[in-house]
């Protein structure tokens, strides 16, 4: 019987152009879809915070989109865009919005309102409210959502396979056709470590936009 081995160095080595790229369109597709997904999100969550009867059809459409199974969602957007890459990240930034909405709404309506009263005695308008008040305020919540929208993502990306691509999740649907340990095995923990990396530099963008948070900890 062949030695089919959870590991392996030369398994690695072998085939190391394979894993780099599909390693590098897993982060880009990681990267690419939060990005949008908070250029679309901040705006939403905004609007929901302004206008209150809004924050529940936005929230609540945003949770109905994360009912639809990953696959399904991929599988649906295939015929309308092909196979590749496009599919794909449609459907991670329609799952990051999910969190990113939901976490920026409540990020953006748990500001003390004293905080806001202040601002509004001391002239603030809306808009200039927003960015110097209300937002440095929600960022912990809001960085928070980016941190658990970015590790969901890349497990998510590996479902792409179904339309031909998902990054290191292409390796492991060969890795299984062939039951191939060591496969599996290397884009199991590249996705963990993936997921690890980002979820580090979140946390040091986090404490590095909110400097008093650190004042006050200490």
């Amino acid at each position: 019987m062949a030695a089919n081995p959870w590991f392996s160095w030369d398994y690695v080595t072998a085939n190391w152009d394979a894993i780099r790229d599909a390693l590098v369109v897993h982060a880009s597709l990681t990267v690419e879809a939060v990005a949008i997904a908070i250029v679309v999100s901040l705006p939403l969550a905004a609007l929901a915070t302004r206008v209150r009867w809004l924050a529940g059809p936005i929230v609540g459409f945003a949770s109905t989109l994360y009912t639809i199974p990953s696959l399904a969602l991929f599988a649906i957007l295939a015929p309308f865009m092909g196979i590749g890459r496009a599919p794909v990240l449609l459907g991670l930034v329609l799952y990051a919005l999910v969190i990113l909405v939901r976490t920026a709404v409540a990020a953006l309506q748990g500001v003390d309102p004293a905080v806001l009263d202040a601002a509004r005695g001391l002239g603030y308008g809306r808009a200039r409210r927003f960015w110097t008040v209300e937002l440095p305020s929600a960022l912990p919540g809001i960085v928070t959502g980016v941190r658990l929208a970015t590790v969901s993502t890349v497990a998510l990306v590996t479902v792409g396979v179904v339309v031909g691509y998902g990054g290191l999740g292409n390796l492991l649907f060969r890795g299984f056709q062939s039951f191939y340990r060591a496969e599996i095995t290397t884009a199991t923990v590249l996705c963990l470590l993936l997921a690890l990396v980002l979820d580090v530099l979140l946390w040091l963008v986090g404490r590095a936009l909110t400097p008093w948070l650190r004042g006050r900890a200490a």
